[in-house]
């Protein structure tokens, strides 16, 4: 492998002290306190002539954005942006401190190794090798190192975007939920499924719990409207991507045809073993009950209730297409039922006919000598947020071949998360070939 051991090493060590930090994001405004791994980045950059800014949305919410100059203003700004922040974490279902990077056997353990601060570490690396070379690049080079990614970005990219919008003003961009292996193919993200979370009222007529005569429990109302939105599923929707995920990931042809057709893919999905969930996703939109209220003392019969749904939508796909889609499930009962929306956000997707695309295709093939497959993410990341802006964004990442999509979504968010060597070391690998071709 051409990558140096000496970089690849750095890449590790900074990694473990990134894990080291625990910037456990749960969501509220004090959480996070990113600052600590701006401080461990500040320090990896001390050497290098890297223009740094830290930008605090509230204390301890801190973004780092560290840019090269290029000399040619007209040329690509490159952006790769990395978040600082990890999910939670329930310790007892670790064998290992989740916060110690432990390095075990060619993998580095902890919350956050998989998701997404190998990435981060590794743009990190590769901006320092950029600020250190004899030449200067062409175009700009910039970690977007940011707070906030797992809460939605509030208090990060998004802050950043609507006070700074000058210092993060990049024309492409790098970033997570790429790498894993779909057969011999390299999924690489080009979209994310949007949100748009509803949130389902219902009213009953109260009274006391002694003598239910008479009253109606919204609690009962709840169950009606349950049981309806598990009785019907949404349509499937095959976009233009499903094609290509078909043809990468499967390989017996008959099961191949029954998943292109709308009508019998349902019937396929238990054939597909552990990608299933993944293709059930992306095939249509999902309407997930999450958090279920109705009433709030014991002896008293609640008048009202609610439900909220976790709605991903497709792209092209609108708040009225919702509402519909809601009322049309919901069918005799839709009438009963005030639909109010929570926050969301659009699906989105850049288009694979792009420069940075391309530069994507060539490193993958020279590294790993294999080609790449344009896949839809499920979840969401800040990437969205510039995809919303009309610049171009891609999920990037080269895992080692032993990573299906299967093994890295256990790693996002899981129990025992790690990252192996080699997957960091191909990464960097890439990396420093996508940044020549784009800034050199």
């Amino acid at each position: 492998m051409s990558v140096q051991s000496g970089a690849a090493a750095e890449t590790i060590e900074l990694l473990r002290a990134m894990i080291r930090e625990a910037c456990v994001n749960e969501g509220e405004p004090g959480s996070g306190q990113e600052i600590r791994n701006v401080r461990v980045l500040q320090r990896f950059f001390a050497d290098a002539p890297i223009e740094m800014q830290v930008l605090e949305s509230a204390p301890g919410r801190a973004s780092l954005i560290a840019r090269v100059r290029g000399t040619d203003p007209e040329a690509p700004v490159l952006g790769l942006l990395g978040h600082l922040d990890v999910v939670p974490v329930d310790p007892d279902g670790w064998t290992r401190n989740p916060f110690g990077g432990e390095l075990i056997y060619g993998e580095v353990w902890g919350r956050g190794a998989v998701d997404m601060l190998y990435l981060t570490a590794s743009f990190a690396t590769v901006l320092r090798e950029v600020a250190l070379a004899p030449e200067k690049p062409r175009g700009d080079l910039v970690l977007l190192a940011v707070a906030d990614e797992e809460a939605g970005g509030d208090y990060g990219l998004r802050w950043l975007l609507n006070h700074h919008p000058e210092t993060v003003a990049v024309s492409e961009v790098l970033s997570e939920s790429g790498g894993m292996r779909m057969g011999a193919h390299v999924a690489i993200g080009t979209a994310e499924k949007g949100s748009a979370g509803r949130l389902l009222v219902v009213q009953g007529t109260p009274g006391h719990a002694s003598i239910p005569y008479g009253a109606r429990s919204a609690a009962y109302r709840v169950g009606d409207v349950l049981q309806q939105l598990g009785a019907v599923v949404p349509a499937v929707e095959l976009g233009e991507l499903w094609d290509a995920f078909v043809s990468a990931r499967i390989s017996d042809a008959d099961l191949a045809e029954r998943l292109r057709d709308p009508v019998r893919l349902d019937a396929a999905l238990p054939h597909l073993g552990g990608i299933a969930g993944y293709a059930y996703a992306v095939s249509r939109v999902t309407i997930s009950p999450t958090v279920l209220r109705a009433g709030s003392t014991h002896n008293v019969i609640p008048g009202s209730g609610s439900i909220e749904l976790d709605i991903r939508t497709l792209p092209g796909t609108s708040d009225d297409d919702v509402d519909d889609l809601l009322r049309a499930v919901l069918g005799p009962l839709s009438d009963e039922v005030e639909i109010q929306h929570l926050r969301g956000w659009k699906a989105t997707a850049s288009g694979t006919d792009t420069p940075l695309f391309a530069a994507i295709e060539r490193a993958v093939e020279a590294v790993a000598g294999s080609s790449v497959v344009p896949i839809m993410a499920a979840g969401g990341s800040d990437a969205r947020l510039f995809r919303e802006l009309g610049v171009p964004a891609y999920g990037y990442g080269l895992l080692g071949p032993s990573w299906s999509y299967e093994r890295y979504r256990e790693g996002v968010h899981g129990h025992d998360e790690r990252i192996d060597i080699e997957s960091v070391e191909l990464s960097l690998e890439a990396l420093r070939l996508i940044v020549a071709d784009r800034i050199s």
